[in-house]
């Protein structure tokens, strides 16, 4: 489990980004690179959405050892919502 010294707080590169949005700069500039002038069908924006919940609801939840209330707190939403979530997204 992760410290608490440490919790909440994102993990900085060397550009001033956190790790993650690095991550997701590096992914969307990649895609735009491969997808070219092809246009996304459902957008951009849901594309990334969707792409992104699921895994991030997987790996919360699976961090708390399947503890819901733990979950939505770390994840900022309240349990009724992260249940709608996990089953809009078939992890229920």
């Amino acid at each position: 489990m992760a410290s608490s010294q440490n919790a909440g707080a994102p993990v900085s590169s060397l550009h001033g980004q956190s790790a993650l949005s690095e991550c997701v700069t590096r992914t969307v500039r990649r895609y735009l690179a491969d997808i070219g002038d092809t246009e996304c069908a459902e957008g951009l924006h849901a594309l990334v959405l969707r792409e992104v919940e699921t895994p991030m609801l997987r790996e919360v939840l699976a961090f708390h050892d399947g503890n819901q209330s733990r979950a939505a707190s770390a994840l900022g939403i309240n349990r009724a919502t992260l249940r709608k979530k996990l089953a809009a997204h078939g992890l229920l």
